[in-house]
C-alpha cells in the first residue's frame, strides 16, 4: 500500500493566529515590490496573523510612531498595478548603528511583532539577519533600560526573518530573478525600439547607458532582446584593443546596409585596468574613428519606474505568500532565509549563504578575476553572455566550419511573439555552426508548394524585436500532403528540420515521426520549440508568445479598472483566448487582480456562479469599487461570455452595475516582450546545438540517418531545467480533443489568486520551497531561468 505524502501539507493546518508580521520595503526601489507587500498582507490576514506596515524601511522602524501601523485588507487595494514602493523607501545610517538596532527593537516589541518580512538588496537583507543576531541581546537592554518588562524577553524570545529580492539589477546570487528586473528591461526595451526607429531615419549611432554600477544584467539582457552591435558590462570587460575592434565591427555592419548601430553600456563598465568606460568616450571613439553620426541616451531612473510587468506582479505575489508559509514553519534553530526563483519554482535559501556569494562577485571583480565573477553570478548569466557572444559576433567566411548539413527552419500555428527571435536565433547558429540554413515559408504549405529558399546572417537583421511571424505561418498539417513535403526534403537535401509553433507544431512533429517508416526523409534530427500565447503545449511549462500575451492582457485590465474610477461600484467581464486551456485566464487573473477567474480545466456551475457574484456583492458594499472577472473564451460552452455578464448584471442590481470587454486578437500582436525575445533567442540557440550534435551523431556512410525517439523532440522548460523530450513519450501527457496538456503546473497558481481575492480555499503547500543551500555550479542542463 502506497505510503501517504507526509510532505502534503494543506494550508489550513498552518496557523497564523496570535503571529504578528511586520513587512517593509527598504533600499532602492523596484517595480512589483508593492504586488509583494499586497500578498505577504493579505496572506498574512488570511492564516489569522496581524499584519503591520513599516513605512519608510529601517528608518521607519527606528522612528516608530505613526511609521509603524496595522494594515487591512482594504488598505493594499488597487496597490498591484502600482511602480515603487506604497509604503515608502529609505536608506537608513541609524539602523547601522547599535543604538538605532535597539529603537527597532523596542519599537517592535511595542506592537508585539517577532516576525519580518523584508523586500530589499543585499543590503537590507544583511542588516535584517544582524538585527536578528542581536535579538535576544537587545531584549536583555531593553530590560535593564526599564523599557519593556522582564517577561516580554521570554514572549518575544526569536526574531524570525524572511527576505525577498527587489533590484532592478538583478545582482544578488541564488535567485534567477529579482522582483524589478523584467520591468526595468521593459523600460528599456520600450526606449531601444523607439530609438531604433529614429537612428534608423537617419543613419546614426546611439550609445545607451543603463543602470548596473556593479552588474551588467540589464545590459546583457537588453543586448541580447533588441540584437545590439556591442555591449560593455563590469563582470566581463572587453580585451585590450577592443575599440578597434568595436569600431571594424559597425564598419562592417553598415557596409551589411545596416542603416544604425546600438550600443549598451551599463552604468559600471570598465576596461581590464578597473578603469570605468563612459559613453562619452565611446561617442567620441566612433565620431573619431568613423565618422558616424552618433548620440548619447542615459536611461536613468526611467528604468525604476512605471508600471510592473505581468513578471514582476506574478514573480512578487508568488514570493509574497511564500514568505508567509516560510514565517510560519520557521523555528528558532531555522537560519534567516531568502524566497527566491529557480527555473520555474520558488525555492528557499539560506539568506546570509546568498550575500556572501554576491560578496564574492565583487570580489572576483576587484581582483581581475572576471572569468570566475561570470561563473558566480550564475548559469542564466553566463548562459546570457555565451549566447550574446555566439549571435553578435559573425566569424569571417574563412574561420566557419564546413558541416555540409541543410537545415531547414519554419513557424507552424498561429503567430506568437517571439517567434522571429527564436528564427534568427536558430540562423545564426546554424551558420555559426557550419550549416547551410533554409527558411520555409508559411509553414508547411509552403513546404510542400516549394517555398523553401536559403537564408543568410544579414538576413534576420531586425528580426528580435518584430511581432508576428516575418516567416509566414499557417495551421496546415503535414499528414495529407506528406508526398511532396519529402520530394522537396530530397530536393533541397534538408538534413534536420526545426520546427516553432504551437499545438498543432507539435501534432506535425508527431505526424512526421509516424511517417518515418514509409519515408526516409523524415528519418533525421526533427526539434520542436513551443511558441504559442495558449501555453498549451505538453512538455514544457512555458512557452514563446505567452508573457507578451500576459502583459496584453494585463495593460488592458489595468486601463479597464481605471476607467470605473470616481464612477459607482463596477465588475468588467473580461474573455481571453487560450482555446480550451486557461493559462492566460488564470496567470492574468492573478496578475491583474482578478476576483475570479472561469477556466474549462476547472469545472463550475450556476452555484460558483451565484457565489461569485455574493463575493463581490459583499466586497462592494465594504470596500472596493472595482471587480474584475476574466474568462477564458472556451471554459463552458453554456455559460458564455454573455450569460455571466448577463447573470451579474441582474444579481448585482443596487449594488454594482456591470460591463463586459473581449480583448481578441490583440493579445497576440504587438512587439515581444523581453522575456519572450530572450526566451526564444535562448532556447532555440540550445535547439540548434542539439542539432548539430545529432547531425554527427546519425551520419553515418555518407548520409544522415535517424530513426530513434530521442532524435524526434520538443525542447521544453520544465521546473528548474530545459529538457528535450521524445514527442512520442508526450502524447500519454496529451488531451488531443482539447489541445491541452494533462497536468498543466499553472492550476497550483489559482488557489493563490483565490485567496489574494479573499476566498476561503484549500491551498497545497506541497510544493512550496523547502530550505536549500546556494550551488555554484548547477548541473548542466538547469540554466533554463524562467527569467531569462
Amino acid at each position: 500500500m502506497a505510503q501517504p505524502d507526509t510532505k502534503k501539507i494543506f494550508f489550513e493546518n498552518l496557523s497564523g493566529a496570535g503571529k504578528a508580521i511586520a513587512v517593509l520595503t527598504s533600499g532602492g526601489d523596484a517595480q512589483g515590490m508593492n504586488a509583494a507587500v499586497r500578498a505577504v498582507v493579505r496572506m498574512g490576514l488570511y492564516v489569522g496573523a496581524k499584519v503591520y506596515f513599516i513605512h519608510e524601511g529601517y528608518q521607519g522602524m527606528v522612528d516608530g510612531g505613526e511609521n509603524i501601523k496595522e494594515a487591512t485588507w482594504e488598505s493594499v487595494s488597487s496597490m498591484l498595478q502600482v511602480g515603487g514602493t506604497v509604503i515608502g523607501s529609505a536608506r537608513c545610517k541609524e539602523f547601522r548603528n547599535h543604538e538605532g538596532r535597539l529603537k527597532a527593537a523596542h519599537n517592535l516589541v511595542q506592537h508585539g511583532i517577532t516576525n519580518l518580512c523584508v523586500i530589499g538588496g543585499d543590503g537590507s537583507l544583511t542588516g535584517a539577519n544582524l538585527f536578528r543576531e542581536e535579538w535576544s541581546g537587545l531584549l536583555g537592554e531593553l530590560v535593564e533600560q526599564g523599557l519593556i518588562e522582564a517577561d516580554a524577553v521570554q514572549k518575544y524570545s526569536a526574531l524570525h526573518i524572511v527576505g525577498m529580492v527587489g533590484s532592478i539589477d538583478n545582482d544578488f546570487c541564488g535567485t534567477d530573478m529579482t522582483i524589478g528586473t523584467d520591468s526595468a528591461l521593459h523600460r528599456i526595451i520600450e526606449v531601444v525600439d523607439a530609438i531604433m526607429t529614429t537612428a534608423q531615419s537617419h543613419q546614426r549611432t546611439f550609445v545607451l547607458e543603463v543602470m548596473g554600477r556593479h552588474c551588467g544584467y540589464l545590459a546583457l539582457v537588453s543586448a541580447l532582446a533588441c540584437g545590439a552591435d556591442w555591449v560593455l558590462i563590469p563582470e566581463m570587460p572587453p580585451e585590450d584593443g577592443w575599440e578597434d575592434k568595436m569600431c571594424q565591427k559597425l564598419s562592417a555592419n553598415r557596409a551589411g546596409m545596416k542603416r544604425l548601430n546600438i550600443i549598451i553600456v551599463a552604468e559600471g563598465a570598465i576596461d581590464r585596468s578597473n578603469k570605468p568606460i563612459t559613453t562619452d568616450y565611446i561617442k567620441n571613439l566612433v565620431v573619431k574613428c568613423l565618422g558616424f553620426d552618433t548620440r548619447v541616451t542615459i536611461l536613468g531612473h526611467v528604468q525604476r519606474g512605471g508600471t510592473p510587468s505581468a513578471f514582476d506582479r506574478i514573480l512578487a505575489s508568488r514570493m509574497g505568500v511564500e514568505a508567509v508559509l516560510a514565517l510560519l514553519e520557521t523555528t528558532a534553530n531555522t537560519p534567516a532565509c531568502v524566497v527566491s526563483l529557480c527555473g520555474n519554482q520558488s525555492v528557499r535559501l539560506p539568506l546570509m549563504e546568498c550575500v556572501q556569494m554576491t560578496q564574492e562577485v565583487q570580489k572576483a571583480m576587484d581582483e581581475k578575476r572576471f572569468e570566475e565573477a561570470v561563473k558566480l553570478r550564475g548559469r542564466s548569466f553566463e548562459n546570457n553572455l555565451k549566447t550574446y557572444k555566439l549571435l553578435a559576433h559573425r566569424k569571417p567566411e574563412s574561420e566557419l566550419p564546413n558541416s555540409g548539413f541543410n537545415v531547414a527552419v519554419l513557424n507552424v500555428g498561429a503567430p506568437a511573439a517571439g517567434m522571429n527571435a527564436a528564427v534568427r536565433s536558430a540562423v545564426r547558429v546554424g551558420i555559426s555552426e557550419g550549416h547551410k540554413m533554409f527558411a520555409v515559408s508559411d509553414g508547411f504549405e509552403g513546404f510542400y508548394k516549394g517555398q523553401i529558399k536559403e537564408i543568410k546572417w544579414a538576413d534576420v537583421g531586425g528580426w528580435t524585436g518584430q511581432g508576428g511571424s516575418l516567416l509566414g505561418t499557417k495551421r496546415t498539417l503535414p499528414a495529407k500532403h506528406v508526398e511532396k513535403i519529402a520530394e522537396q526534403m530530397r530536393k533541397h537535401n534538408i538534413n534536420a528540420l526545426l520546427i516553432v509553433g504551437g499545438f498543432e507544431a507539435f501534432e506535425s512533429l508527431l505526424q512526421l515521426y509516424e511517417t518515418r517508416a514509409t519515408y526516409e526523409e523524415f528519418c533525421i534530427p526533427m526539434c520542436m520549440l513551443p511558441a504559442t500565447i495558449s501555453n498549451n503545449v505538453p512538455g514544457t511549462d512555458l512557452s514563446i508568445g505567452a508573457d507578451t500575451a500576459l502583459n496584453a492582457i494585463v495593460e488592458t485590465c489595468d486601463r479597464i479598472k481605471q476607467s470605473a474610477s470616481g464612477t459607482k461600484r463596477r465588475v468588467f467581464i473580461i474573455e481571453t483566448m487560450g482555446g480550451y486551456c486557461g493559462y492566460l485566464a488564470s496567470v492574468g487573473g492573478l496578475a491583474a487582480g482578478a476576483d475570479a477567474a472561469y477556466i474549462y480545466e476547472e469545472s463550475f456551475d450556476i452555484r460558483d456562479l451565484q457565489a461569485n457574484v455574493e463575493h463581490l456583492t459583499e466586497k462592494m458594499k465594504t470596500s472596493i469599487q472595482r471587480g474584475l472577472v476574466l474568462r477564458n473564451e472556451n471554459c463552458n460552452e453554456n455559460y458564455t461570455t454573455d450569460f455571466i455578464y448577463q447573470l451579474y448584471s441582474e444579481e448585482g442590481k443596487g449594488v454594482f452595475d456591470s460591463r463586459k470587454n473581449v480583448l481578441g486578437h490583440m493579445q497576440q500582436g504587438g512587439a515581444p516582450s523581453p522575456f519572450d525575445r530572450n526566451f526564444g533567442t535562448k532556447i532555440s540557440a540550445k535547439a540548434m546545438q542539439w542539432v548539430t550534435k545529432k547531425l554527427v551523431e546519425t551520419f553515418r556512410q555518407g548520409r544522415v540517418f535517424a530513426n530513434t525517439e530521442d532524435s524526434c523532440c520538443l525542447l521544453g522548460m520544465r521546473r528548474r531545467a530545459l529538457v528535450f523530450q521524445p514527442v512520442v513519450q508526450l502524447k500519454e501527457d496529451t488531451d488531443f480533443v482539447h489541445r491541452i496538456p494533462k497536468e498543466q503546473w499553472w492550476l497550483k497558481l489559482r488557489p493563490l489568486m483565490k485567496i489574494l481575492a479573499k476566498y476561503k480555499t484549500s491551498y497545497d503547500v506541497s510544493d512550496s520551497g523547502q530550505l536549500e543551500h546556494v550551488v555554484r555550479n548547477r548541473p548542466k542542463e538547469s540554466d533554463a531561468s524562467v527569467a531569462m
